[in-house]
């Protein structure tokens, strides 16, 4: 059967532009994906979406006019019901028949088949193809109501009484099955092949379309439109790279304000734009922010990333003298900036330390009181982390870090940028004469602030992070705040990573235990608390490490020891990963199962001795003398840090493990000689498992 290539195009007002992209693949998805299910799709099909900010559409090759036909097998009824005791159809079959538009005459196309333990009366029907038109209709009416849409509007029609749902208010359809009009319709429109291009350089109005494949080129030359979200996009960084290098600049890298760009402008036009130097003296982060989040520009950097009084526009417009487009942009950036550098000077005529006063006025939260008594309990967990790792100069520091971490939140430059908390205390810090280590701690103190990014830069920073963190998790947690299922308002997960990244990546020799009950010193010894976040943060790390390819196996293995020090887990995982590839492990995993089920069946304390005058059978004096070999070598091992190399060790066990296993009776008569042989196996348990719990890896 031939086929054609299939355009379908919604024209409309301006779409959300941070949704754009999202709704441009999902309406491409979910229309053909719908029309591959009806039949219509033939092999080898492609299909491309477009977005731009008036128009979603979708393009797709190898569309058929019709669906083949199929036949199916349908269970009409039970046999029972469908034929009497001769054989002959029931009145509630010819019934059903009749439904079908089928008579009496298809009875004997019945076929009887199992159906569980009754036999059921099936007919193979035919089905039609679906119709384009018809098929057409049923996806775009499902790609329509599946659209993510972020806000919907309701509008009314031109009839002035209909009124629909849609993201914004739609102008027109187009529909072309090669160049042929499929006669769809949707939101009040009936589809067409006629589209608008640019709204102010189109060469014609409407933009006519002569085909399924002339779309984007026809947009492109007639209506001065790239339709494409993808194409318009790399025209985007041609051009922001191409003015930079002519300044000898960079365009400053943002993803999503790129994407955002590319959703307000449906043919780019990058122009330079500058502002005055005594602006530079704002710190740069005010000024990148103003500038991208309000106006959307791109600021350039210099070779060394410090911003420049040079900005990059990507325009709608084209026109042969640009001047005016540029001026204007200037025009409406001055005042912003001149609103930061207000700010930045006010800001800094009040000490940090006078602002602490201020933070009893900021909520945190209603159960957990305002942002100053909370400042205050960080404080004191901040510097009890302090004493495990400095001295008493370093104490000092992180003191003074913690305590005035805060205080930026009631700065005018905060008020008007949140995104700048902890970047502007550290630039007010600098300002008071505050050394390095107490101004990047107190910028520093937020992060890690999501996953990938990078850890505070100093310790001072680590242990005002470490405190900051840990004291929102137990406090959220003691108020009955915990995240459930995909909801986590207060972003407690990532809080927990943070933390687990911190003890990890930062090598910090302090006990997980240790510091929690630190932090639970501040909230009246909510035990409860304490437990859940210990739990919760270590399940955060199970997740995380089986994210990175170990088994679920390994990670239980190694937290079932519940380690406290967290620093040494990635190598702990690393030696079981090692240990699992022996030859040995498998039998040594299940040996080490069979001992701990058997020592748990025992009552009372096993002792982890041997009395060697009871040893009897030559299969547990051979378990002994091994454990006696083996045993000193793994924990001198173990104690260097070497626990690969400890656990490899192991290996040499497994013969005198399987003939113990093989020829020797543990629960013997002998009161004496039972317990002496639990003492072995005790020793051999404690032996196994000081890495992790080998019996987690058994199968």
């Amino acid at each position: 059967m031939s086929t054609q290539n299939l355009l379908v195009e919604l024209f409309v007002e301006e779409l959300p532009p941070k949704a754009l992209n999202k709704l441009g693949e999902a309406f491409s998805t979910v229309l053909f994906e719908t029309l591959k299910s009806q039949g219509l799709v033939a092999d080898g099909s492609v299909v491309t979406a477009f977005a731009s900010p008036r128009r979603l559409a979708v393009h797709a090759t190898n569309i058929q006019a019709v669906a083949p036909d199929k036949t199916s097998t349908q269970k009409l009824m039970p046999v029972s019901v469908g034929l009497d005791a001769s054989g002959n159809p029931t009145p509630a079959l010819i019934k059903r028949l009749n439904g079908m538009g089928l008579d009496e005459s298809a009875v004997a196309n019945l076929t009887k088949q199992a159906d569980g333990k009754n036999e059921a009366l099936f007919l193979d029907v035919l089905q039609k193809g679906v119709s384009l038109k018809d098929g057409l209709q049923n996806a775009l009416n499902e790609a329509i109501a599946k659209l993510p849409i972020p806000k919907v509007m309701t509008y009314q029609l031109a009839d002035g009484w209909t009124s629909v749902n849609f993201v914004r208010p739609a102008h027109s359809l187009v529909a072309l099955h090669g160049n042929e009009v499929v006669a769809v319709s949707a939101l009040g429109l009936t589809a067409g092949n006629a589209t608008q291009g640019h709204r102010f350089e189109a060469a014609v109005s409407p933009v006519v379309l002569k085909n399924a494949d002339s779309y984007a080129e026809q947009l492109k030359t007639e209506g001065a439109v790239i339709a494409s979200f993808a194409e318009r996009r790399a025209e985007i960084v041609r051009q922001l790279n191409a003015a930079a290098a002519k300044q000898n600049l960079k365009p400053i890298e943002d993803e999503a304000l790129l994407d955002e760009v590319t959703a307000l402008v449906e043919r780019p036009n990058v122009l330079l734009g500058q502002f005055e130097e005594i602006y530079l003296e704002v710190p740069q982060e005010c000024l990148v922010l103003t500038m991208k989040a309000n106006q959307k520009y791109f600021p350039l950097l210099d070779a060394n990333n410090k911003l420049t009084n040079k900005f990059l526009i990507v325009s709608n417009i084209s026109p042969d003298d640009a001047s005016a487009v540029i001026g204007g942009n200037e025009r409406v950036v001055r005042p912003r900036l001149a609103d930061a550098k207000f700010f930045f000077d006010q800001d800094r005529k009040k000490t940090l330390e006078s602002r602490l006063e201020g933070l009893n006025k900021v909520v945190y939260h209603n159960k957990l009181g305002s942002q100053g008594e909370r400042n205050l309990r960080v404080v004191k967990i901040a510097a009890e982390i302090a004493k495990q790792l400095g001295d008493a100069n370093f104490v000092s520091k992180v003191e003074k870090a913690a305590r005035l971490s805060k205080t930026d939140l009631v700065t005018d430059m905060v008020g008007e940028f949140p995104e700048l908390q902890g970047i502007m205390g550290r630039y007010y810090a600098q300002h008071e004469g505050f050394d390095d280590d107490v101004a990047y701690a107190i910028e520093d103190h937020y992060k890690p602030r999501f996953a990938g990014d990078e850890l505070p830069r100093n310790q001072v920073g680590i242990c005002v992070a470490l405190a900051d963190k840990l004291e929102t998790l137990v406090g959220l947690f003691s108020i009955g705040e915990k995240p459930t299922g995909d909801k986590d308002p207060f972003g407690l997960r990532r809080q927990a990573l943070g933390v687990i990244r911190m003890l990890i990546d930062g090598e910090l020799p302090i006990h997980f235990n240790k510091l929690i009950a630190i932090v639970l010193s501040q909230f009246n010894g909510d035990n409860k608390a304490a437990q859940a976040v210990q739990e919760f943060s270590l399940d955060r790390l199970a997740v995380s490490f089986k994210e990175q390819g170990a088994s679920p196996q390994e990670v239980d293995a190694v937290l079932a020891l519940n380690p406290q020090l967290l620093s040494e887990i990635p190598q702990r995982l690393s030696a079981v990963r090692a240990f699992s590839l022996l030859e040995e492990a498998p039998a040594l995993a299940a040996a080490n199962k069979r001992v701990g089920n058997i020592l748990k069946k025992v009552e009372g304390e096993v002792k982890a001795e041997v009395n060697t005058n009871l040893l009897q059978e030559p299969a547990e004096i051979a378990l002994n003398e091994a454990l006696s070999k083996v045993k000193p070598e793994a924990d001198m091992l173990f104690e260097s840090g070497d626990y690969t190399a400890s656990l490899k060790s192991l290996a040499a066990l497994k013969a005198p493990v399987d003939a113990f296993f093989d020829n020797v009776m543990v629960n013997v008569d002998d009161v004496a000689l039972k317990a002496n042989r639990l003492g072995l196996l005790a020793i051999l348990h404690q032996t196994m498992n000081r890495v992790a719990d080998l019996s987690k890896l058994a199968s």
